[in-house]
Order: structure tokens, then C-alpha cells, then sequence
């Protein structure tokens, strides 16, 4: 009899980790490996942010806080949605983790009985579905096309809506796409969701401060009728480039938000003291870097759309957000070039070009890969010219 329990073999390790862990590998054994794989910006904390960790600690705030979040980061959080989103929230309706991604698992276990399904559509971030499976819950992938941008329609989103969906997941700006949902297409989504008043929405807007081309950012909690039976998280990693801090949080309904304190009093307890006390400075503190930087990686996002689509074999969309694209690799894949996969494609080309990207079955949608721009224009130059070659040596 084996020890793991049954829930634990129904999910798979991150491939993004995997993807990382073997350059990481490759780099320790002397190879000259481009990391693409990896949703981090490249840029620093911001010094004022990296200050207020340091005077927290000279304060002696090293203690336990109250589980899911000091009322100084709520207070900064519940001023964010007003600010940016007019939402407003009480503070009871609000919720700290440890990284969105614990926030979301919280949501989720403390939400889902066995057989709900979760409406998520493809491409989806990679632990959308493990985190629903290890719920007890069923994750109802949704194929979303190419022609639509990656997006969600609302003719596809009124197909999958059955008796059993509790959640729908809606990512924008996307990971993996880079796609982003305008008003009208939230509003579009919002009336099929509006005939549906037992289904709840998760907003998962982690990429909100990461957008080009003038693109106006909305998220369906700013539709008045769904605001109650939606939860929407975001968090500090991205936009103030505090991956390693793990700052999360969310804001919903009062139900939902005692749920997910309870779940999280029973696993981790309080975000790190310190952590939070930096987060406080970086929504309440000066936020004029954040431009300064969606200029310098949508800079970048233009080079390699650009480089991709001279490539024979690849295309790629523009994409409206976050620091990623999709690219399209069908034609490379065939008896022609004995790649029969997107998972075969970027194994070989880390094999043989040492770039690491990410095969696009892995969220969800066979025959792409998405490559992570929040690198230097250095090495995804180089990047681009190695994978490049590597297509001409296939086709």
C-alpha cells in the first residue's frame, strides 16, 4: 500500500519548476542556457519597499500577525480597489496569503465539495486544475481559440455552465496568452454569468499593472450585480517584483473570506510579518516605477513578436499583457520534421539551442509554447537567434 495518498497521484509537479529546475541544472554543469521559462521579473524590489522591511525588523514587528493579514496591509489593500478599481470593501471582506497562489488554494478548499466543477478555460495557468483536483472538485477545461485571442466567449462560456459549476476562473491579463479581456468582453461574459446567480467567479488579476497600448484594464467585480458572488485576487509579486516576499491577497464576500481564514489558520498561519509590512509600503508608496517598467517589457514584447514571426514555421499574437506570449509551432510538428509534440519541440530545443520555454499542452493547449520576455534584451536577443536557427535546421 503506498504511503501518497490518492488525491496527491491525481496532480503533477509545475512544469514551469521543471522547466527552471533543468536550466538550472544545465547551467550548474557548465551549459550556456537561456532561462524563458520562468514568470519573474527581472527587475529589483524597489528600495523604498526593501526600507520598509528593514525598519519593520528595527521595530521589532516580528511576531505573529493576526492569520490572514495585519490590518495595515488591509487597510492598504482596501485603498488599492478604490483607488484603481473603484471597489470597496470592508475590511472583513478581505484576505492575506502567503502568494496568490495559496490564496487560491484556500478559495478553493474551502469552497468545492466533491463533483463541483470549476469552469476554467484554455490556456490556463498550470495549477488552476491540480489545485481543483486536490479540492475534490472537477476542473471543465474550455478550449478557448486562437481567432479569439485565447479568450473566453460567451458562447462557450454558456456551453459549459452546468448544474455543477461552482466556479468559473477568469485570468486577465493571461498567463500564459499575455491576452486581456476589455470592458466590453468582461460585460459580454457578465451576462451569460448574471443568468447563472448560484455560479461564483474567480478574477485572478495578478498581471492588472502590466498592460500596453493605452489597454484600459476592467475587472468583472466593477459589474455591480456580480460583485457579491465574486473573489478577486491579486498580489504584490509581478507588479512590484516581489516574487520571493510571497504577498498575496484577495477581496470578496464575507462568507468566503472567513472560509478561507479558517483553512489558512490550519496550514501556514500569518503571511511573513515582514513581508506584510513591505507590502504596506508598496500600495500605499510611490507607484511611478510601475509605467517605467510595462514600457521596458513592452519593449521587449515587441522584439520578440517581431523576431518570432520572421521565423519559417512560428507565429505569434501581440498579446495586451502580463510578460508573456504564446507562439504557434504547429507547422514544425509532423512526419516532416519528426516532432510529433510541442513537449518534443522544446525538449530538443533546449537539447540542441539551450533555450528553455514551455510546451503549451502543459497549460492546456497542444501545439504552442510560451516563452517568458521578463529577461534582458541580451539574452533574449540571443535567444531569438538560437531558436531561430533551431527551426531552420528542422524545416
Amino acid at each position: 500500500m503506498s504511503i501518497v495518498s490518492n488525491s496527491l497521484k491525481r496532480i503533477k509537479p509545475s512544469p514551469t519548476m521543471a522547466v527552471t529546475s533543468k536550466a538550472r541544472e544545465m547551467r550548474a554543469a557548465g551549459k550556456d542556457v537561456i532561462g524563458l521559462g520562468a514568470g519573474e521579473p527581472d527587475f529589483d524590489t524597489p528600495d523604498n519597499i526593501k526600507e520598509a522591511a528593514i525598519e519593520a525588523i528595527k521595530r521589532g514587528d516580528t511576531k505573529y500577525t493576526a492569520v490572514d493579514g495585519t490590518p495595515a496591509l488591509k487597510k492598504a489593500i482596501q485603498k488599492k480597489f478604490l483607488r484603481e478599481n473603484n471597489l470597496s470593501y470592508e475590511l472583513d471582506q478581505i484576505t492575506v496569503g502567503t502568494g496568490g497562489k495559496q490564496v487560491l488554494y484556500n478559495a478553493f478548499m474551502a469552497t468545492i465539495n466533491k463533483g463541483d466543477e470549476v469552469i476554467i478555460p484554455a490556456p490556463y495557468w498550470v495549477s488552476y486544475p491540480d489545485i481543483i483536483l486536490l479540492a475534490g472538485g472537477k476542473p471543465k477545461i474550455v478550449k478557448c481559440d486562437e481567432k479569439d485571442q485565447f479568450k473566453l466567449t460567451p458562447k462557450k462560456l454558456s456551453k459549459a455552465i452546468s448544474k455543477k459549476t461552482k466556479w468559473v476562473i477568469i485570468n486577465s491579463p493571461s498567463n500564459p496568452t499575455g491576452s486581456a479581456y476589455t470592458k466590453k468582453e468582461i460585460e459580454a461574459l457578465s451576462k451569460i454569468l448574471l443568468k447563472h446567480k448560484k455560479v461564483f467567479i474567480l478574477s485572478d488579476d495578478i498581471y492588472e499593472h502590466i498592460t500596453y497600448d493605452n489597454f484600459n484594464f476592467f475587472t468583472i467585480a466593477q459589474i455591480k450585480d456580480l460583485k457579491n458572488r465574486t473573489l478577486t485576487m491579486n498580489g504584490v509579486s509581478k507588479s512590484y517584483s516581489m516574487t520571493g516576499w510571497r504577498i498575496g491577497y484577495a477581496a470578496g464576500p464575507k462568507e468566503i473570506i472567513k472560509a478561507i481564514a479558517k483553512i489558512q489558520s490550519q496550514s501556514t498561519s500569518n503571511p511573513t510579518s515582514i513581508s506584510q509590512a513591505a507590502a504596506v509600503e508598496a500600495l500605499n508608496g510611490t507607484q511611478n516605477f510601475i509605467e517605467t517598467r510595462a514600457n521596458s517589457f513592452k519593449e521587449r514584447r515587441n522584439f520578440v513578436v517581431d523576431s518570432l514571426n520572421n521565423i519559417n514555421g512560428i507565429s505569434c499574437l501581440r498579446p495586451q499583457g502580463a510578460f508573456y506570449v504564446f507562439p504557434n509551432c504547429k507547422k514544425l510538428l509532423g512526419k516532416k520534421t519528426k516532432l510529433k509534440t510541442d513537449k518534443d519541440f522544446v525538449e530538443k530545443l533546449l537539447e540542441k539551442s539551450e533555450v528553455a520555454v514551455v510546451q503549451g499542452s502543459a497549460f492546456g493547449l497542444d501545439g504552442y509554447f510560451r516563452i517568458s520576455y521578463a529577461t534582458s534584451m541580451e539574452n533574449l536577443k540571443k535567444a531569438m537567434d538560437r531558436i531561430k536557427s533551431f527551426c531552420d535546421t528542422i524545416i
